[in-house]
Order: structure tokens, then sequence, then C-alpha cells
């Protein structure tokens, strides 16, 4: 199992204030507001006049337009032509503003395993200790996410896929994320390890004998399935 590693703040930029605020100290609003660390305000500037954020916007914008950034441009998929765009504000900022290091713990095992119970309890006992946290769970993302797709083999693969694209962006926003879903192959899971930084992602395997999940079978599926009645869903 890996094991979540420690971050350092950075620095970030004041957002663009309106025109009636703009002569007004950016570090002294701070202080009475009390939600940020006033030792990280000595690098900040007061906020400039919004016309003059607007014209940096245009400079910058013109600079794309005119083939500066060109360079930069790439093909994702069937995507072409894009640009990633980088925010002033980032993960670390994200991460020491919630006081906390975003990463994914992803939940694994059979149906009937107790992964969902365990994300569950997991989440309460991080809340208490004033974490945030968000679980994704299979079936509730089969409900709206990946509701347009079924057990088949390659609809398997993209609901995976798509949830640890999610999870990712939790995860980016410094959110604790605990994805818990069957996802039984290893280079699924591993494809989705790859999308965050090493050590982001924790790997949860619930080491539960086939015949106890069957003998809970909270969804009937394992009935259904010596049956004859249902296929491809575990």
């Amino acid at each position: 199992m890996e094991k979540v590693v420690a971050v350092s703040a950075g620095a970030t930029r004041p957002a663009i204030c309106s025109p009636s605020l703009a002569e007004v100290d950016f570090r002294t609003s701070v202080k009475m507001s009390g939600f940020f660390n006033v030792s990280r305000l000595r690098s900040l500037q007061p906020i400039k006049a919004l016309e003059e954020s607007a014209t940096a916007s245009v400079v910058q914008e013109s600079a794309a337009i005119s083939g500066n950034n060109l360079c930069q441009n790439s093909t994702v998929a069937k995507s072409t032509n894009i640009l990633w765009h980088k925010n002033s504000v980032d993960k670390r900022d994200r991460q020491q503003l919630l006081q906390q290091k975003g990463c994914v713990i992803w939940i694994t095992g059979l149906s009937g395993s107790g992964k969902s119970t365990l994300a569950c309890a997991l989440s309460q006992a991080l809340h208490w200790r004033g974490k945030l946290t968000y679980i994704l769970d299979g079936d509730n993302c089969r409900h709206g996410l990946n509701r347009d797709l079924s057990f088949k083999a390659e609809d398997r693969v993209e609901n995976i896929r798509r949830i640890g694209e999610v999870a990712k962006l939790f995860a980016d926003a410094g959110v604790i994320c605990i994805a818990c879903l069957i996802s039984p192959y290893r280079k699924d899971r591993d494809a989705c390890r790859s999308m965050l930084p090493e050590g982001d992602f924790i790997e949860v395997f619930m080491d539960v004998p086939l015949q106890v999940c069957e003998a809970r079978d909270p969804k009937g599926l394992y009935k259904l399935a010596r049956e004859g009645k249902v296929k491809g869903t575990f």
C-alpha cells in the first residue's frame, strides 16, 4: 500500500476585484476575514484596478491567438487543438486552505465484501477529525455519471476510467476521495493510479471469501447468477 506524501504551500494571486474596491488594501481585508494565514500575504500587493487586470488578460489572449503558444497545443483521444490552461490557484494552495492532503483511496473487492460500508465508516471517521472527503460509489455513479454504460467488458473499462478521472479531480481539489467499486482488473486500477502523482493513490482490497459475500448477497446478485438470470455484473 502506498503512503501519502507531504506537500508544501505555494503562492497565490489575488482575485480580480470590482472597480469600487480597487483601492482596498488586500492584506487588510484578508486579516479582517480570518480565513487566510496572514504570514502568506507578505508577497501580495494591494489589488489593482479592474482595467489593469483586464488589459493583461487581453494581452495573454492575443498572444495565444497570434500563435505564440501553438507549440503547446496537443491532441488527446478525439480532441484536437486543445491547450491545457494552468490555474493561478493550484493543488498546493487548495490543500493548505483545507489543511489536508488530497488523495484517492480506492476500495476494490467482490460484491457484498463491504466496500461501501467501509467507505462510509472511513468518511465519517475522517469527517469527525475535520477532514473533507467525498465517496464515489460504483452503484451511485451508475445512477448519473455512468448511467449510459452497461456491464459489457468495454463499458466496464469506461466506467472505471470515468470514476478515476473524477477521483483525480477531487484529489486535485484537495479532497480525500474514497472510490469503492468492484474494479476486478489490475490494469484498470493501474490506469487510474497512473492519473495521479506517486503516493496519491491508495488501493484497498477487501479480502473477503466468496462464500461470505454470497451469504450476505445484499443485492441478490449471487442468487440470480446461480439461477442464470443475470450475467456480467460482477
